[in-house]
């Protein structure tokens, strides 16, 4: 733009260079800018932020609420007092700041897993071969001993020629598992899509798992000591499709990438959910903030912000590990909390299963090398000092020897569940995170949980004896599982059902974790309605009798005794003696008997006094009591659905057994309560049906 056409454009006549602006007529508003204040904004175009913020008056060409062009910014002219910029900036070209070309979100992009995939997974495959090689290698001598046979000089060369041959077997397996790795790296890969998230994986087989973002049940992380120290994870997506369908795996993602890939899922999948699709949710996605009022967040020092494990878990979590990458924002926390030390200790004495059967399979696996070093002369002398030694400790009673070495056992397993407990709840943390419940834990093996709240089935309140003794209970939340590969056979008998929100807590806190954590369910109904009266008499016949442990085997008893009375005549004395025997057992086990049917009433009048169920408009409770007891909450809407069923007994009585069916679980879960009256279970019918009626 030329000098003389500058004032024209902006709506004033030319003025001469070096000339004094033109005064402004009657009635006319003036053009120049007053001291201490800007020129109209439509004068210098779009304005620019400044950091230095705004001084002065705004300028009387903006509109109200507009923000005022900051003053000045590099390239802009200076103003003159009482005249125009000078006019030799005119001739300098304006400075524009670059812009950087935004990314298409409808084209999808190529996401590697990171390179440990390679090298890390070919490690594991080496440490592997090396153990078995070794116990191989030691067997095969513990076996030569066992046989009679030394080893001299004379089998030197044979040895190490052995040993060449294992080691380079070794490496062959090794470098083919390294290859196998690579081109398995090269065609593993995956796509976030406008409307669907897609794996590609095979070599020679392709294979194409497609996830739409609506179908995300959850995004879980499971990271082994190995994985920690080199800073990936695997990543492990549920759909809503039960154990129909597997969980989709990532393997070897970084955990920076592993965060922003969970933040984008559930972002993608909140905005298609609200109504946006294809492009426009990639490009628009937001996490749906939490509903209801905010929680706390325990701070540091407070008894349940943490315990002593939380320390070198949360050394873990910083360090992040050689390849672990800068943390990623994946959302705003609402609730947060941990376990206690006393809470961690109570974990570690109830929660000892999976420990257990960790030590048998040990065992299993070690027992035929125990057999062949215990058939060596050096084994004979171990186990000959052994016993002598426990006979000499117990004062030669065989009984008691035997008795002590297997409480002995038992009290070292169980002391080793404990620690193993503990060690897999360090680190413990649950917590809201915008519209998600995460919960992590572990300090050597890390596993990180995270479920959307629109895929919560149920809230679940358990109580086991020891639990009900103490006023503790175990809080987890019913969803739909997925099973992936590795997990296909042992999901339904090891893994819990559902998503443990705290493994052992008082029952006081529960109504305030649940109000910060589910506050969704924070209008679960609170009056119960008993079963029927009747209940407990035939409570006491089904777990008395029926179901009776002490009735059946009393029975089984009677009989053994009846028949060795019958058949073995006192003729002699060893007929005698195993009589004697026979019946005095009988006596001991009559008064085993006794004291199980006492147990079987006892559980039957606790489970008459815990149970019942509640429903209201939106939401319905059923509780089963006895030694244990457990309470599911769940949403109406998440009924699948309904049906009453009886018995001949039943109808005699007037009772019927109501089943709700939801899909949490492997497969789904039906939830049911024997007994209720016929007029409570039809009125519920009423209610759960489509449509049916609501209960104020």
């Amino acid at each position: 733009m030329s000098e003389e056409q500058r004032p024209q454009a902006s709506g004033m006549p030319p003025v001469p260079p070096g000339a004094a602006p033109q005064q402004a007529q009657p009635g006319q508003q003036s053009q120049q800018p007053a001291p201490g204040s800007y020129p109209d904004q439509a004068f210098y175009g779009q304005s620019v932020p400044n950091q230095q913020g705004f001084q002065g008056q705004p300028p009387s060409g903006a509109q109200p609420g507009q923000q005022p062009m900051p003053y000045p910014y590099p390239g802009q002219p200076q103003p003159v007092p009482g005249g125009y910029p000078d006019q030799n900036a005119w001739q300098q070209p304006m400075q524009q700041p670059m812009q950087q070309p935004m990314p298409d979100p409808s084209q999808p992009i190529r996401h590697k897993v990171h390179h440990s995939y390679i090298w890390l997974g070919s490690l594991q495959v080496a440490g592997m071969l090396v153990l078995v090689a070794l116990f191989s290698g030691f067997s095969s001598i513990v076996g030569a001993f066992a046989e009679g046979e030394t080893i001299g000089r004379g089998d030197g060369p044979l040895l190490l020629i052995i040993g060449i041959v294992i080691v380079v077997g070794i490496i062959v397996l090794v470098g083919i598992t390294a290859l196998f790795q690579t081109l398995s790296y090269k065609h593993l890969y995956y796509e976030l899509g406008p409307d669907e998230f897609n794996l590609y994986s095979g070599i020679f087989n392709k294979k194409r798992v497609h996830v739409p973002y609506q179908r995300i049940q959850s995004v879980n992380q499971k990271a082994t000591i190995v994985q920690r120290l080199a800073g990936v994870c695997t990543v492990n997506i549920d759909t809503a499709g039960g154990s129909a369908n597997k969980a989709i795996t990532i393997p070897y993602l970084q955990n920076s990438e592993a965060e922003r890939l969970r933040t984008e899922l559930f972002a993608r999948k909140q905005a298609i959910l609200s109504g946006a699709s294809g492009a426009a949710a990639a490009a628009q996605a937001q996490v749906v903030a939490a509903a209801g009022q905010p929680g706390a967040v325990y701070p540091a020092g407070h008894p349940q912000a943490g315990n002593v494990l939380d320390m070198p878990a949360e050394i873990f979590t910083d360090v992040r590990g050689v390849f672990g990458g800068a943390a990623v924002e994946t959302g705003r926390v609402s609730y947060e909390y941990g376990m206690s030390n006393k809470e961690l200790i109570f974990t570690g004495l109830s929660n000892n299963t999976g420990f257990i059967l960790i030590v048998l399979a040990a065992i299993g696996s070690v027992a035929g090398l125990a057999e062949q070093i215990l058939s060596t002369a050096i084994g004979r002398m171990i186990v000959d000092g052994g016993v002598n030694f426990v006979m000499r400790s117990f004062a030669g009673n065989t009984i008691w020897a035997i008795t002590g070495i297997v409480v002995a056992v038992f009290v070292v397993v169980w002391f080793f569940s404990i620690i193993g407990t503990c060690i897999s709840y360090g680190g413990f943390k649950a917590r809201r995170r915008d519209s998600r419940i995460e919960v992590e834990r572990g300090l050597l093996q890390h596993q990180f949980h995270g479920v959307d709240i629109d895929r919560v089935q149920s809230v679940i309140i358990k109580q086991s004896f020891i639990r009900r003794l103490l006023g503790y209970c175990e809080l987890s939340l019913g969803k739909i599982d997925a099973m992936s590969e590795s997990e296909q056979d042992q999901q339904k008998n090891l893994n819990p059902q559902g998503l443990v929100i705290h493994p052992f807590v008082k029952m006081n806190r529960a109504p305030e974790i649940l109000a910060g954590l589910v506050p969704e369910f924070a209008d679960v109904p609170t009056e119960n309605r008993p079963v029927a009266k009747v209940a407990l008499r035939r409570a006491i016949i089904r777990r008395g009798i029926l179901q009776g442990n002490g009735f059946w085997l009393a029975i089984v008893v009677a009989i053994t005794q009846f028949f060795a009375n019958l058949f073995v005549a006192p003729t002699n004395a060893d007929a005698v003696n195993i009589l004697f025997f026979v019946n005095t057992g009988a006596i001991v086990l009559y008064v085993l008997c006794v004291l199980l049917l006492v147990l079987d009433i006892v559980g039957a009048v606790l489970w008459y006094r815990g149970s019942g169920f509640a429903y209201n408009q939106r939401f319905m409770q059923i509780s089963n009591g006895g030694f244990s007891r457990e309470s599911v909450s769940f949403p109406r809407k998440k009924i699948q659905y309904g049906f009453t069923k009886t018995n001949p007994f039943q109808r005699n009585a007037r009772v019927a057994t109501i089943n709700a069916r939801t899909a949490a679980g492997i497969g789904g879960t039906t939830l049911r309560l024997l007994d209720v009256t016929e007029q409570d279970a039809n009125t519920w019918l009423d209610w759960v049906k489509p449509g049916g009626s609501m209960v104020q």
